[in-house]
């Protein structure tokens, strides 16, 4: 098994926010967590740590996801700042008309 020193810094940590979005209205819900996302994309991007934050629409399954990296060593502190602005990034997707499934994952993330 390899450890985080095998890969130096190209081994990161990533928390994944992910919602289903509904088709109603023109995608509204698609719209209206997109906004979301842009209003907080700031406080996101400034968390300690950052590499990068992608974000996913599936069209076919209906996904929207936002993918945030950090280096390894700073994962740690985020996480015990329970992954700010996390909370109030999903309670905005809960307030959403159409969206549903709203769910975090953690997973490594590295770059082949």
């Amino acid at each position: 098994m390899h450890t985080n020193d095998d890969f130096g810094d190209i081994f990161r940590l990533s928390r994944e926010w992910r919602c289903k979005w509904s088709t109603d209205a023109n995608k509204a819900s698609l719209v209206a967590a997109q906004k979301a996302i842009a209003e907080l994309l700031c406080k996101v991007k400034a968390v300690d740590g950052v590499k990068d934050v992608q974000r996913v629409v599936c069209g076919g399954c209906l996904d929207f996801k936002i993918i945030i990296s950090l280096s390894a060593d700073k994962f740690g502190a985020w996480e015990e700042a329970a992954f700010a602005p996390e909370a109030d990034f999903l309670a905005k997707l809960k307030s959403i008309d159409g969206v549903t499934q709203v769910e975090t994952q953690t997973f490594t993330l590295m770059p082949l």
